[in-house]
């Protein structure tokens, strides 16, 4: 019996649903929009993808969500969505860490790989994975500098991902910094890990189920009227 899942990926301002079959990704509707669109495009993009599939949500086995870090906001609708496709369907609910599926999107057979996005300032939230995408150093919220990454720069290449590259490109310069840039979180690199997941139970509890923020969220205050 095949295993279909479905995947929902809304931790930047991509939002991203793709459907996989025992892992491999069958078809990928997103957006790499500028601004978030999630609310208003991801149930469609949820409908466009299994219709595009020929395949009823009854039929899944399972649904996926990337589970940050990431934006609070598109964490939340993407959760929520999510959620519920798992109480109205009676399916498992199996989480996807965000900057483990960036990292699959650098193919390489050297050096390190880190996924990063961007948190403000001068702050990204960061993973370090080897080239078969296991994870070396755990997730941070780490404030950039000239001298971040410095002890893994003398010793190999780095290939930096995700939509924290611009800034650490302006801080650092090395000769073994590879930077790629232009890529966001997808649902596309999804499946496979989703997959893997399903095979072993690893799955959450839906009920309970908060998405990976890695710092507390703190409202902006609104800039007083002079």
């Amino acid at each position: 019996m095949s295993t279909y899942i479905l995947n929902i990926e809304t931790a930047t301002t991509n939002c991203s649903v793709s459907l996989s079959k025992d892992g491999e990704t069958l078809v990928l509707k997103e957006d790499y929009d500028k601004n978030y669109s999630h609310a208003e495009r991801l149930h469609v993009y949820i409908d466009a993808v299994l219709k595009e599939a020929k395949i009823s949500s009854k039929h899944l086995d399972a649904i996926a969500i990337s589970k940050g870090p990431g934006s609070y906001t598109g964490l939340r609708i993407g959760v929520s969505a999510a959620k519920g496709l798992c109480f109205a369907l009676d399916k498992p609910l199996i989480s996807v860490p965000t900057l483990e599926a960036l990292a699959r999107q650098v193919k390489t057979n050297d050096g390190v790989i880190v996924a990063m996005l961007d948190a403000r300032r001068m702050e990204v939230y960061s993973a370090i994975f080897d080239s078969n995408y296991n994870q070396i150093r755990e997730t941070q919220a780490q404030i950039l500098d000239e001298t971040s990454f410095k002890d893994y720069l003398e010793k190999q290449k780095i290939y930096f991902i995700g939509n924290g590259v611009k800034k650490t490109k302006a801080l650092i310069n090395h000769p073994n910094a590879i930077f790629i840039e232009g890529k966001l979180p997808s649902s596309r690199e999804m499946g496979i890990l989703a997959y893997n997941k399903y095979k072993k139970s690893d799955i959450e509890d839906v009920a309970y189920f908060e998405p990976y923020y890695l710092k507390d969220f703190v409202a902006l205050k609104p800039k007083s009227k002079s």
